[in-house]
């Protein structure tokens, strides 16, 4: 009888660490999966700036929604810290185009600093850091075509790992871009 509890009690020890090891990686990174056309990724993301209290960090090759741009002034009207970097395509395109105004000038003027990353043949990131929580990214490109017409996929993970990585990445962007006054 004496030789199976300590075997007993070995097993329970190593049952809890096991509960406590599945827990702390559950909680360590939860992830939401959406997918396009027409899966929700412009929703989700809405729903992720609107719920934002500090800051939002923004890398974008294309950015042409009006949903999340409307988010996104709503969250800096709310008091949200709100910077965003975009490829130099973005200032290209207006520059050539019979537009007024492209979303960076739209975005620029409402007082939400944009910085041009023009250092790589394209900054092809797409992703946002929202409160050192939350870092949304995937193929996902902020447009309406995206959502509309492209096959995408775009992730939403809860991880400080991450948002730690993905912070030092959009830092080192940030430090070799030119802030975008608008036209």
């Amino acid at each position: 009888m004496q030789k199976i509890k300590p075997i007993l009690i070995i097993l329970i020890i190593f049952s809890i660490i096991s509960l406590v090891f599945a827990n702390d990686t559950a909680k360590a990174a939860q992830i939401q999966v959406y997918f396009s056309p027409d899966g929700g990724c412009t929703n989700a993301i809405v729903d992720e700036i609107l719920k934002s209290k500090k800051e939002i960090l923004v890398q974008a090759y294309s950015f042409t929604s009006k949903e999340i741009s409307k988010a996104l002034i709503k969250a800096k009207k709310s008091g949200v810290k709100v910077e965003i970097i975009l490829d130099k395509s973005n200032v290209d395109a207006a520059a050539t185009s019979n537009l007024n105004y492209s979303s960076a000038d739209f975005i620029a003027h409402i007082g939400i600093p944009i910085y041009i990353d023009d250092k790589h043949s394209i900054a092809h990131n797409k992703i946002m850091i929202i409160d050192k929580e939350t870092v949304i990214t995937g193929s996902f490109n902020f447009t309406w075509s995206a959502e509309k017409y492209n096959a995408e996929n775009l992730l939403i993970l809860k991880s400080e790992e991450m948002v730690d990585k993905y912070i030092n990445n959009w830092n080192i962007h940030r430090s070799h871009s030119y802030i975008y006054k608008g036209r």
